[in-house]
């Protein structure tokens, strides 16, 4: 019985999907097996409405449609066409040929192909499993065409594509060449005055991948800082690209204009967020906040303000730079690689320790209000640093006005260093160094040792902060250009981790 083609995705991966159609001499009825969902089920009354809409017959017999293999769940309209052309074959509507070609694409009545989500993903399992033609939507065409070593064929409607098979054939498109481009911000880091040492650890932070918690009362251009942070970071690579885009096609977000995610992002998730919005959810697992983040930047908002049960989950993500979302449907992984940027108030009144205003807020609210982030959680965070409002005077200056261009210049030699550390690892930046990678690479001498030694018993540090040091004073000597850690770089390292909350 000859078998059509296609993919659902499970994560960031797909599971190849044979369609099969058998015709009956039985009373006329529809019936798909092989675990549908209520969408899939729906399909065999698009499929009918958009084969007879199109100028073929139906066929006026019992149709058996099997979606194997039967333990995938099958969900979403991407099966209309792959159903439809089993049934047109199983017609003598049309004969398949035997080359290893898929079919993508969800059908509307009149036999129109309308956009799916996940084609990217789809498309790139689809090439891992050898296929060399995948025919998909036209307004999904472009986002397919990223994956090299395929054809993509745009299909408008079915009757289209019956006569492709007839010989007026679809033609594929022409694959372009990536182009990276600028991180769209509005904000340089000369339009931010003053924040010198807050630039330093922004700076820090880009070049080797580390997290970073801004405290600070309001007014003192954290969110600013933030939002120029973009402006230094490297362009994304083509690889990264990659990634990113598949996380957003499989999260519906990429469109036939934007088809491809080719720039550095900021994702900024309001604190009312759920957990499912942040860590990924929902009856189907789908990807969250952070993975959409992944290879970027996760911006944190007044951090405090979040709910503990959102804080909490971080921990995981940030840790394994993976993501596991679990439900009684199913449990996938999703890649979640990405610096954290957070900022918050020390106080509820945000005034505390401010050199020029008066705080309002009695010790216990203070403290109970900066318990709303757990130490396991700023344990994982690699910088700290409190931040004070600009004075008046300073606004007007206008020294010491480097570019953000200046910055990413050298977090560009920083990062390329790390390359050729790191060779051919899965990772290329300092703060994904592992335990062995740190005794390799981050080798003291005997007066750093004992300075870092001294530092972690007066500062109480746990063992994951005292080698957050560690990765945070290699990412220091490498903007220095120096190839061993100096005392200086540990001793900068740790002031960034002194406490800025109360204990």
């Amino acid at each position: 019985m000859p078998k059509v083609y296609t993919i659902a995705p499970l994560g960031l991966k797909g599971v190849l999907v044979e369609v099969e159609a058998n015709l009956s001499r039985h009373l006329p009825k529809t019936i798909i097996v092989g675990l549908p969902d209520a969408s899939v089920q729906e399909a065999k009354e698009r499929v009918w409405a958009a084969i007879e809409n199109s100028g073929f017959k139906f066929p006026r017999q019992k149709v058996v449609v099997n979606l194997a293999p039967a333990q995938i769940r099958k969900e979403g309209g991407s099966y209309d066409l792959p159903i439809a052309v089993s049934i047109l074959q199983a017609s003598g509507i049309l004969t398949l040929p035997e080359d290893k070609i898929a079919f993508i694409g969800e059908l509307s009545l009149a036999g129109e192909l309308k956009a799916v989500p996940g084609v990217l993903v789809m498309v790139s399992s689809l090439k891992d499993m050898g296929f060399n033609q995948v025919f998909v939507p036209s307004q999904n065409a472009k986002e397919a065409n990223i994956i090299a070593g395929v054809d993509i064929l745009p299909v408008k409607n079915l009757a289209e594509l019956v006569k492709h098979f007839s010989g007026q054939k679809i033609g594929a498109l022409t694959k372009e060449f990536f182009q990276p481009q600028e991180a769209k911000t509005s904000i340089d880091f000369s339009q931010v005055k003053g924040q010198d040492q807050a630039k330093r650890v922004l700076e820090i932070a880009a070049a080797g991948g580390h997290n970073v918690l801004l405290v600070g009362p309001p007014g003192a251009g954290k969110t600013m800082l933030a939002k120029a942070f973009l402006s230094i970071l490297p362009d994304i690579n083509i690889d990264q690209a990659l990634e990113v885009s598949k996380i957003y096609s499989l999260a519906g977000l990429l469109s036939e204009d934007n088809y491809l995610v080719n720039r550095r992002i900021l994702r900024s998730p309001h604190h009312s967020a759920s957990v499912s919005a942040i860590i990924g959810g929902g009856s189907w697992p789908r990807p969250g906040e952070i993975s959409l983040a992944h290879h970027n930047v996760l911006f944190l908002d007044e951090i405090l303000e979040f709910p503990r049960k959102v804080l909490e989950a971080l921990r995981q993500p940030l840790e394994d730079k993976i993501v596991t979302v679990s439900r009684v449907k199913g449990s996938l992984d999703f890649p979640a690689n990405f610096i954290l940027l957070a900022t918050a108030n020390p106080c509820p009144c945000g005034y505390f320790n401010d050199l020029s205003r008066q705080c309002k807020c009695s010790p216990n609210d203070i403290k109970r209000y900066q318990k709303r982030i757990s130490g396991p959680l700023l344990d994982r965070i690699d910088l700290h640093l409190s931040v004070q409002r600009v004075k008046s005077e300073h606004l007007s200056l206008d020294k010491d006005k480097q570019e953000s261009f200046v910055y990413k210049q050298r977090v560009l030699v920083v990062r390329k260093k790390q390359e050729q550390r790191f060779g051919n690892n899965s990772f290329v930046l300092n703060a994904d160094m592992s335990a062995k990678d740190i005794k390799k690479h981050c080798q003291l001498s005997a007066s750093g040792k004992s300075i870092l030694a001294k530092a972690a018993d007066s500062l109480n540090l746990s063992a994951r902060a005292y080698f957050k040091v560690l990765k945070v004073a290699r990412t220091i000597a490498d903007l220095s250009e120096r190839e061993n850690i100096g005392e200086e770089n540990i001793l900068e390292a740790l002031q960034y981790r002194n406490r800025i909350f109360l204990e």
